[in-house]
């Protein structure tokens, strides 16, 4: 006994001889179930909450809005007329007690005159308050109006409150669901935590034997303390490593040492060969040429073992091919006109030099910016007007997209950061992001994007690449 303490590896010492992997592994699936648990009550509870209010606030604001729009200036000031439909749409978050006040100039001509109100800042949507009126809490919505009765601008201000009882319930009973999906998922974790652990610790010795019969792979020896069960894996994975690296060591010298060798004797047979092939006959000439071509297949082949382990290709090289410009217009135009004839857009496409007009890059981001230039294009021009996409083949090749549009409202480099939109385009729906999507693939390819104000009306596009 005394001796096999001896010889125990060093690894045993940090951990206690009753310390399982299992035990250790089925309590922390069990701690990482019961916090997905909580933090999936917690999210589905505030969840709940805000879709409760939101659909609350909804109603009241539909309703109030509903109020506001039957009010009507006259000569003998503002007549008041509450619909009933107002009230039918209340009906729907539930049977709960309705308040409303109706101020005209400051003043309460009808309602609840001491129903609290949210505070007023500018805006011409309904304002919500959550407070407690007459002893139950409800929900406010407030909307603020301008009339002009007897010749003056009249400010009248209607106001309803909903009790949130209903609310209330909708949401705690959504949070009751979420807790029993919660304690649900924790005992399927819980379950599932017990067979994974037994699984995973039941196979250790068969795995131990199977990695050390594996191929190249992590050659970084295990030195780091371990339970009990995995013993004999660090044993047999160390092992592993060890013959592996030796083992591609002098893989890697047999390579290098034989390319080296047959490179040389490569070189000069091919020169010799190129020597005989100026004065051989024609009978000669197509077995000199084979051997040239085998000659040069050889070399390449050395020279690919000797570089496999070192050489890195560059990764800004990835997916470079020849693109031709022209036609990738014509596809995307094509597909760009049928939106742009929803709007009496003509898409003109002048590519004279098309056969020249042929770039290096990659067609996706290339296709993608085209795109872009072309709905921009489209997207801010009137009705009625055209677009002209004009195309020189020639070095550069020069891709022109000219519209009748708006304009620039701001410098062009103002305009090509990400999410920067011009002033004269707030009204249009966008991201702010075409621009950039054409000037980082135009940069990535060796060109630019230039944008330019056009004199008659309208902006000019203009995309330069480097032909292939």
């Amino acid at each position: 006994m005394p001796d096999r303490d001896r010889t125990a590896p060093a690894v045993h010492g940090d951990w206690h001889p009753g310390l399982s992997i299992r035990r250790r592994l089925t309590l922390l699936l069990l701690a990482g179930a019961a916090a997905l648990s909580i933090i999936l009550w917690l999210l589905v509870r505030d969840v709940a909450n805000e879709a409760a209010q939101d659909t609350q606030d909804g109603i009241l604001g539909a309703a109030t809005r509903a109020v506001a729009d039957e009010m009507r200036g006259g000569t003998d000031g503002v007549e008041v007329d509450i619909p009933f439909m107002a009230f039918s749409i209340l009906g729907a978050v539930g049977e709960e007690r309705v308040f409303y006040r109706i101020d005209v100039s400051g003043e309460t001509v009808t309602g609840y005159g001491d129903l609290p109100l949210p505070p007023a800042p500018a805006t011409l949507g309904p304002r919500f308050l959550s407070a407690t009126y007459r002893g139950e809490p409800v929900r406010v919505a407030v909307i603020d109006r301008t009339l002009l009765a007897d010749g003056r601008s009249v400010d009248v201000r209607v106001a309803l409150a909903q009790g949130s009882r209903s609310r209330d319930a909708l949401a705690g009973g959504l949070s009751n669901r979420a807790g029993a999906v919660g304690i649900g998922f924790f005992l399927l974790a819980a379950a599932m935590a017990v067979l994974t652990a037994r699984s995973v610790t039941r196979p250790v010795r068969n795995l131990a034997r199977a990695v050390a019969r594996r191929g190249p792979g992590d050659l970084r020896p295990v030195d780091r303390p371990v339970p009990s069960e995995l013993v004999p894996l660090v044993d047999a994975l160390n092992g592993f490593i060890a013959r592996l690296e030796s083992s591609a060591n002098r893989t890697e010298t047999f390579i290098a040492e034989a390319a080296h060798h047959i490179r040389t004797p490569l070189s000069a047979l091919r020169g010799r060969a190129e020597i005989a092939l100026r004065g051989a006959t024609p009978e000669t000439r197509d077995h000199l040429r084979a051997i040239l071509r085998l000659t040069d297949a050889t070399a390449r082949t050395a020279g690919q073992l000797l570089d496999h382990a070192a050489v890195v290709y560059r990764s800004d090289q990835a997916g470079q091919a020849p693109v031709d410009l022209a036609r990738l217009a014509e596809e995307v135009v094509r597909t760009a006109r049928p939106l742009a004839e929803l709007r009496d857009i003509q898409v003109t496409l002048h590519h004279e030099g098309w056969d020249r007009a042929i770039v290096r890059g990659d067609r996706v981001p290339l296709e993608a910016a085209l795109r872009n230039l072309i709905d921009n294009a489209v997207k801010y021009s009137p009705e009625e007007s055209e677009v002209v996409i004009d195309l020189t083949g020639t070095q550069p090749v020069v891709l022109a997209v000219c519209d009748r549009g708006r304009g620039l409202s701001a410098p062009a480099a103002d305009l090509m950061p990400r999410f920067a939109r011009g002033d004269n385009v707030t009204d249009v729906i966008g991201s702010g992001l075409g621009l950039s999507i054409v000037e980082a693939a135009a940069t990535a390819m060796g060109g630019r994007l230039t944008l330019m104000q056009r004199p008659e009306g309208g902006t000019c596009a203009t995309l330069t690449l480097p032909a292939a």
